[in-house]
């Protein structure tokens, strides 16, 4: 069988499980695992990027897909005049002192006399001092902010854009952080970054839980605007109706369709564009020059090549897209809960699509990202099926069965088990396997 037909029948597979899920449960909930299979392909080429591309190893998923959740209100939710009236100036006055205080520090370890420890501990003074003034000049505002109806607000709000627009915000907010933490980390050896990596998503996290003023923390923020309409908005349009009667469907069922429907057309052109551009800077003289470090670091810094730039270039494009994807999930849930970035889903999940479907090659990527998100939602209905098959011959109230049928939630982290492991078993390379050079 050629690759290109063994390509087209794999994908064929994933679509008839959607359309089975779509017969079986509904198209609701088909249409809703598809939307969330675009986004994790497109999370899935971020890290493809940086992994497949050069063999960076980012532990830290997570942090840079919040980074992106954290976009999303602030460009789109509407300000919060209160909260601004009373701390926003000195809130604002004490990110900048930050941001100075970081700055200095850079300056200071460039420029100071000595050895490197020595410039390594009057830099660390310098931004210690640095943040300390911030904290001075922030946490009063950070006080009166979180005051103004902490039940609804508690925070100073965002720009009031449309959302749409916080895709690209939260691209730049993943590449910036990119920046900043791979002048640390990417002269450390691959264990070392992938430990940089996960601490530091964790402080990522644990600051967007923490200070309520920026995004409202643990409690939360909902009804974050939409790029589409609204159901109840489509329930009153005649067309609907009208659609809805001559379908003899429900037009309660039909707008929800429409809405995911609308959803899906946005993120299929931004995962066009996405695995446009990654295929065009792969076959690219960049990203032959890429995979050669990635295969030989020594001989290409040999050859004349700046490894730790390319490294750095890399890590922060695979993080963009990252964050770009991190903005639209949570555009698409429309609430943004900084609680809910685990590393099981957002990290551990991801790393698993890269590797079933094939590190190094995008398309085997978006196959990936496609076929665990399926697994993972369904592996608790199907696994609840076969359980209550297995064991229709015992009684109603038999211990045994009850415990197994409520554990069936369970049956999803056995499942990404066993695919992974037969994926490794018969097609070690991936689904879809890196082309050869």
């Amino acid at each position: 069988m050629s690759t290109n037909l063994r390509n087209i029948l794999l994908f064929a597979i994933m679509g008839a499980l959607l359309i089975a899920v779509g017969v079986i449960q509904s198209a609701n909930v088909a249409l809703a695992i598809f939307n969330l299979c675009l986004i994790s392909a497109i999370m899935t080429l971020g890290v493809n990027i940086q992994w497949g591309y050069a063999g960076l190893f980012n532990a830290g998923v997570m942090g840079f897909a919040a980074l992106g959740g954290l976009a999303a209100v602030l460009v789109s939710f509407p300000p919060v005049p209160e909260a601004w009236a009373v701390g926003g100036f000195r809130a604002m006055l004490g990110v900048v002192t930050g941001a100075i205080s970081i700055f200095l520090g850079i300056i200071a370890f460039r420029k100071f006399p000595g050895s490197r420890r020595i410039r390594g501990w009057g830099a660390a003074g310098v931004a210690l001092s640095g943040i300390v003034l911030m904290r001075f000049v922030l946490d009063p505002a950070v006080e009166v902010i979180e005051a103004v109806e902490p039940a609804r607000t508690g925070f100073l709000g965002g720009l009031g854009l449309p959302i749409v627009f916080s895709w690209i915000a939260g691209g730049a907010f993943a590449a910036l952080a990119a920046w900043g933490i791979g002048k640390i980390a990417l002269g450390l050896r691959s264990d070392y970054l992938a430990i940089a990596t996960l601490g530091i998503s964790e402080i990522i996290i644990y600051f967007l839980k923490n200070e309520d003023w920026l995004a409202r923390g643990v409690k939360n923020v909902n009804g974050l605007p939409r790029p589409v309409p609204y159901e109840i908005e489509l329930q009153k349009t005649l067309w609907v109706q009208e659609l809805a009667a001559q379908l003899d469907f429900n037009v309660i069922e039909l707008s929800s369709i429409i809405v995911k429907l609308s959803y899906a057309g946005l993120f299929i052109v931004v995962l066009v564009i996405v695995f446009w551009l990654s295929e065009r800077a792969l076959k690219s003289p960049w990203g032959r020059m890429m995979r050669a470090i990635r295969d030989n670091e020594v001989a290409a810094s040999a050859m004349g090549k700046d490894v730790t730039w390319r490294h750095l270039q890399v890590f922060v494009l695979g993080s963009a897209v990252i964050g770009l994807a991190g903005a639209m999930l949570t555009t698409l849930d429309g609430i943004f809960t900084p609680a809910s970035y685990q590393p099981l889903r957002f990290t551990f999940l991801i790393w698993v699509m890269v590797i079933v479907g094939g590190s190094g090659n995008n398309l085997g990527s978006i196959l990936g990202g496609f076929t665990i998100w399926f697994f993972w939602i369904e592996a608790e209905p199907i696994g609840l099926a076969l359980i209550e098959l297995l064991t229709s011959g015992m009684g109603e109230d038999s211990a045994l069965r009850l415990h197994l049928i409520e554990n069936a939630a369970h049956t999803r982290l056995a499942t990404m088990g066993v695919v992974l492991l037969l994926v490794l078993r018969f097609s070690p390379r991936g689904l879809i396997p890196e082309r050869e050079k």
